[in-house]
């Protein structure tokens, strides 16, 4: 997915890759016990991995899968993380292997895992690389939100972790339909854009994670017809005037205190005759929740579904999705949690 779902930013700017998912292969454990347990799933692409014995030394090499990992109460078993690992918190006191497009293969091997979870910003190189010298590598690439749920699925399967992946997904799904069970039975949606960078205007378009967000919260794309994240010209941007404007914020997209994207559609003369400068519909949302293919992804969907919908869905507040806890620190029911991967990149890192 990295491949088609990554953007190259002009003027020192680089946008997004992408994310990631998987789906579990219909074969099933052999054995019972941890010794013997062996499954076999494949990952999004195509690859199919043989997982021995229940993983105890797991390293993540993209923001999303780490999410994952913890939603899932794995935070135990993380040996290695990227350097832009931020959610949790707790992630960046995890040993860290490299960048997200700059993996260090001797730390890698250096944490000495029995399993690896890879993206496809990784660059094919580098996982095939990895799997040359003997380690077990899932990639995941998710492209939608059910796509997402399925790899927090093949990531519990695993892990040994396919009862904590199931109640994660049934909370999600449960919060997911919520949503849309409201916007659908709605008779008027309004025009939303998703600003990824103002400088030049980048947009998502079709085929991505906010296009998808977008109208599942009850809104129209006011850039449907875009493919992925494109460049539109401002006159573009003025013609088609959207009712919402909803700006990146959070790593990255600030400049000091401000929000360099919001700042830009509140100040700029030439944009203060659109519809959402004027009524007030312009918002910021966390880069970090709405562009990673993680389970904060629906916390996305719930913020801009209460941005758009007051009336339905309450004021809109940012969403703390709580994070499940491993066996180490007490076995407790999964509340599942989620956070946040990729489509960040040296500038905005």
């Amino acid at each position: 997915m990295m491949g088609n779902r990554r953007l190259s930013l002009s003027l020192g700017l680089v946008i997004f890759a992408a994310a990631f998912i998987g789906v579990v292969s219909a074969s099933g454990p052999v054995t019972t016990g941890d010794a013997g347990r062996t499954i076999t799933v494949t990952d999004d692409f195509g690859e199919s991995v043989t997982i021995r014995g229940v993983p105890q030394r797991i390293v993540s090499l993209a923001p999303s899968n780490t999410e994952i990992l913890y939603a899932l109460g794995l935070e135990d078993r993380i040996v290695g993380v990227t350097d832009y690992c931020d959610y949790p918190a707790a992630a960046a006191d995890k040993p860290k292997v490299g960048g997200y497009s700059s993996i260090s293969i001797e730390k890698v091997l250096a944490a000495d895992p029995d399993l690896i979870f890879a993206a496809p910003g990784n660059t094919e190189e580098v996982v095939n690389h990895l799997r040359t010298l003997g380690m077990t590598v899932v990639s995941l690439n998710p492209e939608t939100i059910d796509d997402v749920l399925k790899d927090i699925k093949l990531v519990g399967r695993a892990t040994g972790q396919e009862e904590q992946a199931a109640a994660c997904v049934e909370e999600l799904q449960e919060r997911i339909t919520a949503v849309t069970e409201k916007a659908d039975a709605l008779a008027e949606k309004p025009s939303v854009v998703h600003v990824v960078w103002h400088d030049p205007i980048w947009v998502s378009g079709n085929a991505t994670f906010q296009d998808e967000v977008i109208r599942m919260a009850g809104g129209i794309n006011a850039f449907g017809s875009v493919e992925g994240w494109s460049i539109v010209s401002l006159e573009e941007f003025i013609t088609a005037d959207p009712e919402y404007i909803i700006a990146n914020s959070g790593t990255g997209m600030t400049e000091g205190e401000n929000d360099a994207i919001y700042d830009y559609f509140m100040t700029e003369p030439r944009m203060q005759g659109l519809d959402a400068v004027r009524n007030g519909h312009v918002s910021v949302i966390d880069a970090n929740i709405i562009d990673r293919g993680s389970p904060r992804i629906v916390d996305a969907l719930e913020e801009v579904a209460a941005t758009l919908h007051p009336d339905l869905f309450g004021a809109a507040t940012p969403k703390v999705t709580p994070v499940a806890r491993s066996p180490g620190f007490g076995a407790i029911p999964l509340t599942c949690a989620l956070l946040a991967v990729f489509l960040l990149r040296s500038r905005r890192q």
